[in-house]
């Protein structure tokens, strides 16, 4: 009953996640809003366009809209992605070969994932020499903490005792937004063990946007505020998540370099 149980909550965040593929690429503020995260990610890195690039959690980002080149992925069976598997054994996988990617992004992955130290240490195996994880994931400011905890839908909480999720029904339905926070900001020496496979200072960690991905309307609605509007709203936005992050950030951008 179980398995049963899994497989239909697998299959309902496989429609969801259709759906809400297309009510993105339907809101232009929020494609806008992406495009500049991706920039974001990706700042510093020469050649981009000619990196070998593996996305993990493919299947509502629009990254392959503004990226081509790069290899997309997921749990879910998607047919207009690249590659299906469970990112915990990307090691595993036979279509990635070992100390082959230039570069790992998962933007709002990590705390959808089981283990995500299981995933980080695995990614190292098939990154160059160099590569390096890009992840993007919820920060918790005073503004961002309240509206992740008492707004937004996915669960939220900083009582657990480890690293994973304790329970996980489906891929999309299963999280915890703090996780990756108190994994890199907690201090409590969960992610002790990365520092044997990558370099990475999370107090160098940049943030990005404070209100902006809520003026979109996110993925459930769309807000009427005209595209030319939001880019000068997000421009301010910016700059207070970047100037005051403790106040204002909900986004937190790192990378982690493989030694």
């Amino acid at each position: 009953m179980e398995d049963k149980y899994n497989k239909e909550i697998k299959e309902n965040d496989r429609e969801l996640t259709l759906r809400n593929k297309n009510r993105l690429l339907d809101n232009k503020n929020l494609l806008f809003w992406y495009k500049k995260l991706f920039a974001f990610q990706f700042y510093g890195i020469n050649g981009v366009h000619e990196k070998k690039i593996l996305e993990t959690g493919s299947g509502t980002s629009p990254m392959k809209f503004f990226y081509n080149h790069v290899i997309t992925s997921d749990i879910l069976d998607l047919d207009y992605l690249d590659i299906i598997f469970d990112c915990h054994d990307i090691d595993a996988c036979a279509k990635i070969e070992y100390e082959s990617l230039d570069l790992i992004v998962a933007t709002n992955v990590l705390h959808h994932l089981k283990d995500p130290l299981k995933f980080l240490l695995n990614a190292s195996l098939v990154l160059k020499k160099g590569g390096a994880v890009l992840l993007t994931e919820p920060y918790f400011s005073i503004l961002s903490k309240f509206i992740y905890e008492r707004i937004h839908h996915e669960y939220t909480s900083f009582d657990i005792s480890e690293p994973r999720l304790k329970d996980v029904d489906g891929p999309l339905s299963s999280a915890n937004i703090a996780l990756p926070f108190m994994i890199f900001f907690g201090h409590k020496g969960w992610d002790e063990p990365l520092n044997s496979v990558y370099k990475y200072d999370a107090a160098s960690a940049r943030h990005f946007s404070s209100l902006s991905y809520m003026m979109t309307g996110g993925i459930s609605r769309k807000l009427p505020i005209p595209l030319i509007i939001y880019k000068c709203l997000f421009q301010i936005d910016l700059m207070c998540s970047q100037i005051f992050p403790k106040l204002f950030s909900s986004f937190f951008v790192i990378r982690l370099e493989k030694i």
